[in-house]
């Protein structure tokens, strides 16, 4: 028996990584722990810098009250969060969203699963190295290297500086190795963690109003065509943008330690402690604003770290502000990681221009260097937009999110479609099984499905809070979300249709070698089983190609693209 197999049964063996389902071999180096894999969806959520950099928006679209958009948006999550983790339990292998759309349902939208996730991951990296320019300047302000953050462009300009500094950064240190990426990652979520909690402490130790200001509308959404629940909607984006990329801890799956347990509890448990940390910063936050009537609370250069730097002040304000800057590296570690094993993931089923340069994994260091650098250079293009139009970088970043939901869609609704048809979950065939949501599972599937399609129409409908319309761009900006989604859905469509699906499959330096004949487990009794088969018939075997199995002896293909072993032979 291999050491990534484990008996399950009489006469049953099942993959303890969940790559034998898929045909992949064992490329990348598995040495994540239970904390670093929690720590990769801590990170990628990151309430120290989605929470602070989002903070200023939500207050000046809906007051006080936005704050409870907080607790609605986690309950929409932790719906997905959980059919995730059911799919993470099966399945924890790198790309998870791409494979798992790939295991419920057909070619196109599976590829566009992973095409949609990688667009806004490499939007969404740049998106968040942008981050540094609301903290780093407030922090110091010599860290203001262009002008004096007075003029026209100085605030757009400074950050695109500061981002691509970061971007360099993490590529390099994606690229040097998983270990690490992990150990920095680690540390950094351990000091972003006691960093939340004392904050939370020292906000609520310094409370200056009373809970009725929490419900509070403070006049907003009067006149406005859905009074305060139509400026709700649009605050509530602020939580939406900040909850999401709990999947990344099993997309780091096939570099986890026994994955099918570590994954799912590492999800469930990085969208949990988010949520109660970063709503009790949003609270406390708010409880201890001295003047809620301040209008640098509703600043991109005040927000909640103007809170912070008012109630506290000083020392005690700068190290809070030192403890977001670490919280927005790991973050960028994260995002960076997670864009690279869906780029990886894609790439080595051939379903990806340029797919054998990308899917190489550096023979030392185990890791997609490839990958690592060319998400670098991608996602710093996109940032050369805000040093003139910071308003068009806006909407790339608020497309991206969308881009993100829909993705997750791409997974949920095939997943519920086969529950519905009794084909999920699978029936018991031996394959160890690290999490199952069992009679909840139809239920919590269904409102994974109506929350996302719900959250995103929220945030692609055509509102100008959003879209800022600037002349002469009012009706593209207005309606950018709408477009920018669309094009990249019809392109990736046409892409996949009429190129990539006609030559996509393992690649073979990526293919598992597949053994006929015997049995998978040299301890597998010889007997009438309803996976091997009877004695003497060929076992049913993972196709590389068409991920699925096969009742027949393969002859796997040497050099090039993997061809279906089983064409000549019948399937």
């Amino acid at each position: 028996m291999s050491e990534s197999s484990t008996v399950t049964g009489p006469g049953k063996a099942a993959d303890s990584s969940g790559m034998d389902e898929f045909g992949y071999a064992q490329t990348l180096d598995r040495s994540i722990g239970k904390f670093a894999s929690f720590a990769a969806g801590v990170s990628y959520i990151s309430i120290l810098t989605g929470v602070f950099q989002l903070f200023y928006f939500g207050f000046s679209t809906a007051g006080p009250a936005y704050a409870w958009s907080w607790p609605i948006v986690f309950v929409g999550q932790l719906m997905v969060a959980l059919c995730f983790a059911e799919l993470a339990g099966r399945y924890p292998v790198a790309g998870s969203v791409y494979n798992w759309a790939k295991r419920l349902s057909s070619g196109t939208p599976s590829w566009l699963a992973g095409w949609l996730l990688l667009i806004s991951s490499i939007m969404a990296l740049g998106s968040v190295a942008l981050a540094l320019q609301i903290t780093l300047p407030q922090l110091w302000s010599g860290f203001q290297f262009v002008g004096d953050g007075t003029g026209p462009y100085d605030f757009a300009i400074n950050g695109v500086v500061l981002a691509t500094g970061m971007i360099v950064i993490s590529t390099l240190i994606n690229a040097f190795g998983v270990k690490l990426m992990t150990k920095i990652n680690s540390i950094g979520v351990f000091v972003e963690l006691i960093a939340a909690v004392l904050l939370v402490v020292a906000l609520f130790w310094h409370v200056n109003n009373g809970p009725e200001v929490l419900l509070d509308t403070k006049g907003f959404g009067e006149g406005k065509p859905m009074g305060f629940f139509g400026v709700f909607l649009i605050a509530a984006m602020a939580s939406g943008y900040v909850m999401y990329g709990f999947d990344t801890a099993s997309s780091l799956g096939e570099e986890t330690k026994d994955p099918k347990k570590t994954a799912p509890k590492a999800i469930l448990r990085a969208v949990t402690a988010s949520f109660l940390l970063g709503g009790l910063l949003l609270f406390g936050g708010i409880l201890a604003a001295p003047d809620l009537k301040d209008p640098k609370l509703g600043s991109p250069d005040g927000g909640l770290q103007h809170i912070v730097l008012s109630v506290l002040g000083g020392p005690f304000g700068k190290a809070f502000l030192a403890c977001i800057v670490v919280a927005v590296v790991v973050c960028t570690l994260a995002v960076h990681a997670a864009a690279i094993r869906m780029m990886f993931a894609m790439a080595r089923d051939n379903n990806l221009p340029f797919s054998r340069q990308l899917s190489k994994v550096d023979p030392v260091r185990k890791t997609p260097t490839v990958a690592a650098i060319v998400i670098g250079v991608l996602a710093v293009i996109p940032l050369l937009v805000n040093i003139t139009q910071p308003a068009i970088f806006t909407i790339l970043s608020s497309i991206s999110i969308v881009l993100i939901y829909l993705s997750y869609l791409l997974v949920t609704a095939p997943m519920l479609r086969r529950r519905f048809l009794k084909k999920w979950p699978l029936k018991d065939d031996g394959t160890e099984v690290g999490f199952s949501l069992g009679k909840w599972g139809l239920p919590v599937n269904i409102l994974a499905v109506v929350w996302g399609a719900a959250m995103t129409l929220n945030l692609v409908w055509p509102r100008q809070e959003i879209y800022n319309s600037v002349p002469p761009f009012e009706w593209y900006f207005q309606w950018g979300g709408v477009i920018f989604v669309v094009g990249v859905i019809v392109i990736g469509s046409l892409l996949y249709r009429l190129r990539i699906r006609h030559r996509t499959g393992v690649l073979a330096e990526h293919a598992a070698v597949v053994q006929s004949g015997a049995a998978s487990s040299p301890s597998a009794p010889a007997e009438e089983d309803p996976v091997a088969g009877a004695p003497g018939e060929a076992q049913l075997q993972p196709c590389p190609v068409h991920h699925r199995h096969h009742r027949r002896a393969p002859v796997l293909s040497g050099a090039g693209p993997a061809r279906c072993p089983y064409e000549v032979q019948g399937k």
